[in-house]
């Protein structure tokens, strides 16, 4: 009976109770306004997938200096905080759960993004390989500005702030994003990370600075409304680190000590099977994801490899996917070049059942 998918049961996650275990991915889509405000199509979009377990947001930046992409929302001014109310009160209204994800693009960005045209922050000035997007065309990154170490407790304290700012927009906790080869990973990595001071050089060093964010983040939201994302050897962003089974293995032995709400795993390539290696060492939920259907999504859960399934593109294109689950039904599919278009077609056009 489909009724019995595991994909459908409920799941306790930190403070909130979850009513399936279809979890929306945090997934970039470019629509908030030059202000880093979600706009009425925002909250559209996200209200329409509101019988998710749990969306997370999109990445949002903790301060102006986070940004690394165009018509990318921030949740660090009043305007974001009353902008986003209005996507968390369309959740709640269809009985959904929201957390917002918060992103420091750290190098991944560019000047005209950034306030004034300053240099993107990062732990080391190692440029990045590639190109980032601009309404104007593609420009090649430039090579970041290395944190003074007296800088780094002012880049915690905007993760901090941008929590309060998430909880006072009424969502229901908040992810780090600690992948993608954004700024937490960007200090984990060895190849990005060439300090020397107490934030460089060792596993226990690089690890620190995703670290004291969490705390900060913890300190304010409460370890039950705070979860984080990590993406083992995904090598986007020209990202890599020598050692990364032993650095991740090191990273969640500390995030079990924390009673996070989730630890969300995004796996890649087969080499290393990071759920098997992970998944043990962490002892509250654990989400699972990365091109999951619902077979292996439900066999996952059933095989106690997670406690919950994460979905990207299925839920682009379908924005009741929990339901198209719950009767096997058939799948709209998603259409990647509109994956990061200004306007509805492709964000809030999709039919459901």
């Amino acid at each position: 009976m489909t009724t019995e998918l595991k994909l459908l049961q409920p799941l306790t996650v930190g403070a909130i109770e979850l009513r399936n275990r279809v979890v929306m991915a945090p997934m970039t889509r470019s629509r908030a306004d030059d202000n880093g405000l979600p706009t009425d199509m925002v909250t559209e979009y996200y209200s329409q997938r509101a019988s998710a377990g749990l969306i997370v947001s999109e990445g949002t930046s903790p301060s102006a200096m986070g940004k690394g992409y165009v018509r990318t929302p921030g949740i660090h001014t009043d305007a974001q905080i009353a902008a986003w109310r209005k996507v968390t009160d369309s959740v709640h209204a269809a009985n959904g759960r929201i957390f917002c994800q918060i992103m420091h693009a750290g190098r991944i960005s560019h000047p005209s993004l950034l306030p004034g045209g300053t240099t993107p922050i990062a732990p080391s000035a190692v440029k990045p390989k590639g190109e980032v997007y601009t309404d104007e065309g593609m420009r090649a990154y430039e090579t970041p500005r290395a944190l003074q170490t007296g800088e780094i407790a002012g880049v915690v304290a905007e993760y901090a702030h941008a929590t309060r700012c998430a909880l006072d927009a009424g969502f229901d906790g908040v992810e780090l994003h600690a992948a993608s080869g954004y700024l937490p990973e960007q200090f984990l990595s060895s190849r990005t990370n060439l300090r020397t001071d107490g934030y460089g050089g060792s596993i226990e060093n690089r690890a620190r600075f995703a670290l004291e964010v969490l705390d900060a983040m913890i300190g304010v939201a409460g370890a039950g409304r705070v979860g984080i994302k990590i993406a083992p050897q995904m090598g986007f962003n020209d990202i890599s680190d020598a050692t990364p089974q032993q650095t991740f293995t090191y990273l969640v032995d500390q995030l079990d000590r924390r009673g996070l709400a989730y630890l969300h795993v995004a796996r890649y390539g087969d080499a290393v099977d990071y759920f098997d290696l992970l998944r043990p060492r962490f002892s509250g939920p654990f989400f699972a994801g990365n091109g999951l259907t619902r077979a292996s999504g439900e066999a996952l859960i059933r095989d106690g490899k997670a406690d919950a399934a994460v979905f990207g593109k299925l839920f682009i294109a379908n924005p009741d996917l929990p339901e198209r689950f719950r009767r096997d039904a058939a799948l709209n599919e998603p259409d990647p070049d509109t994956f990061y278009s200004p306007g509805p077609e492709g964000y809030t056009d999709y039919p459901a059942l």
